[in-house]
């Protein structure tokens, strides 16, 4: 007779389970809460509504294009070209905008069009050209920083006033817009493709491509509408960044393609692709943006937040990473 498992033990196991799946997770949090923490202390006035509001703003285009390389890096690949994206999408943007209400969401529906069809155009030459992640992103990098930088040679543009309130002010004069923006993209685009087939294919393509394949899984789909995802987000990236800045310019993207890997990675998300989320990476990134607040209210030298920013880095994955020391057996790691 088949030995049977106590209601207890199971009770037991699944919290310890979930505690192995998402501590890493849980390690971004931590280092988001000691940060709030001691920016609260530096700045007594965190918790009012104007500094809420700026904080809020000043991580999300780094949220949102750490979500879009979430999105790649989840099937073990890697997009180089989600800063050049975002700029594409900001310079687009001015060039498009005018006082139309109607015209903006006809430019707002068109540059996220075009944010997607860059993120097919790597996923296409990734899959079927057989070609690194890497190489293709960095190649098709080049090719939307020119697009950005002939669209907007100069920095500059027309971005209507209303938009920026929109997207950066507050609703009903309480909850961040920035945050709102954050939670109809989660709810809208991540959650549903995370819980469909196509969603579910993409992690198992990450996690053993292999034997993905073998089960009948569509790999070639399942990559071709992550790099697409990838894209559209950083296009929502360049959105939110046109509405922060009010104008366009072709190299503001440029510090997103390294700070959203970073952000991925301190989020608990693995290069190897197959595990994580957008939840460790929000954390990741905001956790990177807050840095340079809490260091300039320190009176930390300014050319001297980048060697901190990497401590953080550094200690968030070495502490995310003791648990392989841990293990006897490499298959443990995937339980």
């Amino acid at each position: 007779m088949a030995a049977t498992t106590p209601i207890s033990d199971t009770r037991i196991s699944s919290p310890k389970r979930f505690i192995k799946r998402n501590y890493k997770v849980g390690i971004a949090y931590l280092i988001l809460i000691a940060l709030l923490i001691a920016f609260g202390a530096l700045q007594p006035r965190l918790f009012t509504k104007p500094v809420i509001t700026a904080t809020s703003n000043q991580g999300m285009a780094l949220v949102l294009a750490g979500m879009a390389q979430t999105a790649v890096v989840i099937t073990g690949g890697i997009d180089l070209s989600v800063g050049p994206v975002v700029s594409l999408s900001n310079s687009l943007a001015s060039a498009l905008f005018g006082d139309s209400v109607i015209g903006v969401i006809g430019a707002v529906l068109l540059i996220l069009l075009v944010g997607a069809a860059a993120g097919l155009v790597n996923g296409l030459i990734v899959v079927y050209g057989r070609l690194q992640p890497i190489i293709v992103t960095l190649a098709t990098a080049s090719v939307y920083s020119g697009f950005a930088l002939w669209l907007r040679p100069q920095p500059g543009g027309y971005v209507p006033r209303w938009y920026g309130e929109l997207l950066t002010g507050r609703i009903f004069d309480l909850i961040p817009a920035s945050l709102v923006l954050l939670a109809l993209v989660l709810l809208l685009v991540w959650t549903p493709f995370r819980r469909s087939k196509l969603g579910l294919a993409v992690y198992a393509t990450g996690s053993n491509e292999g034997a993905a394949y073998m089960s009948g899984l569509n790999v070639n789909q399942a990559k071709l509408a992550a790099y697409t995802l990838g894209g559209f987000l950083a296009a929502v990236a360049g959105l939110f960044l046109t509405a922060q800045t009010s104008s366009g310019d072709a190299t503001i993207g440029a510090v997103y393609t390294l700070q959203s890997i970073a952000a991925v990675v301190l989020g608990g998300t693995s290069l190897m692709g197959g595990s994580g989320g957008v939840a460790g990476t929000i954390a990741g990134a905001y956790v990177l943006s807050l840095i340079s607040s809490v260091l300039f209210f320190a009176g930390v030298n300014p050319l001297s937040q980048p060697f901190f920013q990497g401590l953080v880095l550094l200690a968030a994955v070495a502490i995310g990473a003791t648990r392989i020391f841990t293990i006897k057996n490499r298959l443990d790691i995937m339980r």
